[in-house]
């Protein structure tokens, strides 16, 4: 009785770790078969220049109307326009998992044909988060992410825009499968090119500042605002568009 118990036992546990292992390597599997697939994506079209391309993406240009566009990476493309606001009209120009550098490059195409008054930043965090896999390029890694910044900035004002440039949204806890690939010099480099952004404040250029809203005591984003460890959820973009009708407003 108590050896056909053992066995009873060793089988269970054979089959939970069985379980386990398959579960665990479909997961990454997904995971690899989703990077495999960003990166040639990436290949085949460096800049996203592809994208917003159908007529539904398009901003009719009501006279009556200010047009206002976000512009970034993926952070910048999950940003819902705000509710309430019919003297605004809004387009999203974001692309998921571009650096400051596509972002720049494709200005002239997926911005400026929108002639639009107000542009909302966002992006920096591709940059910054490449740090872990090149720590040897961190000085240069940094300069070219405030640089790049900086000419979307000179970029806006020259085509008559306002900018509301926002600073880069903090980071959650790192998951385990992220862990090996990661570093406090991340947040180190958020904090560095965040004072940048701050400082880049004039007549035509408002800062939002999304990670003083965003993030807890220990600099991280807050628990009800996270979709995952870089990602929002609706709270945090309500929280965001809580401050950003202000600013639309001129309430700041």
């Amino acid at each position: 009785m108590r050896h056909s118990y053992r066995r009873f036992l060793v089988a269970v546990l054979f089959v939970s770790v069985l379980f386990a292992s398959i579960v665990l390597n479909y997961y990454l599997f997904q995971q690899g078969k989703a990077y495999y697939v960003q990166l040639n994506e990436t290949r085949l079209d460096p800049l996203g220049l592809g994208y917003f391309t159908s007529p539904d993406q398009q901003v009719p240009g009501n006279p009556d109307r200010t047009t206002v566009v976000f512009f970034g990476d993926s952070r910048a493309a999950s940003w819902p326009a705000p509710l309430g606001l019919e003297q605004f009209e809004f387009a999203n120009r974001g692309i998921g998992a571009q650096t400051s550098a596509q972002v720049v490059l494709r200005f002239d195409d997926h911005v400026a044909p929108l002639q639009p008054q107000i542009i909302v930043v966002q992006v920096g965090i591709n940059d910054l988060k490449t740090i872990p896999l090149f720590p040897e390029r961190q000085e240069a890694i940094i300069a070219r992410c405030k640089e790049n910044i900086r000419r979307i900035v000179t970029r806006s004002t020259e085509l008559g825009a306002a900018v509301i440039l926002t600073t880069i949204f903090p980071i959650g806890k790192v998951p385990l499968e992220r862990r090996l690939f990661w570093s406090g010099e991340v947040a180190v480099a958020i904090d560095e090119v965040n004072a940048y952004v701050r400082a880049l404040a004039g007549e035509d250029v408002m800062i939002l500042d999304a990670f003083a809203i965003l993030a807890d005591d220990a600099g991280r984003t807050r628990t009800e605002h996270r979709d995952d460890f870089l990602h929002l959820n609706a709270a945090g973009y309500e929280a965001l568009n809580g401050a950003l009708v202000r600013v639309l407003r001129g309430g700041e």
